[in-house]
């Protein structure tokens, strides 16, 4: 009976330190939950696209790839929102000749 006492014992020790670790660990060192930090690197990657139309006076999709290291639906998804919150504006409907420039 002991035995089976200190088995349970040693579980919920174990499971309280696992969760007590890995919510620390989403948490990040700032507090922030891991929700938080990819809205944040979202924002940053949106900034870096601004930029680089500044730069370039324009953006394609395959650029943004590039200077992101991303997927080519998340450079289109980041694109897109750009476009919504009304800082860039899309020329070209599809193909190769689509890029983008600041409004």
């Amino acid at each position: 009976m002991d035995q089976i006492f200190i088995f349970i014992l040693g579980v919920v020790i174990g499971v309280v330190i696992v969760w007590y670790f890995a919510r620390n660990s989403l948490g990040g060192a700032n507090g922030k939950t891991l929700r938080e930090e990819q809205q944040k690197n979202k924002e940053d990657y949106k900034k870096i696209i601004l930029q680089g139309i500044e730069m370039q006076k324009s953006i394609t999709n395959d650029a943004v790839q590039n200077l992101l290291g991303v997927s080519d639906a998340t450079a289109t998804r980041y694109l897109d929102e750009l476009e919504k919150e009304g800082k860039i504006k899309q020329v070209g409907r599809t193909g190769q000749g689509v890029f983008y420039e600041k409004r």
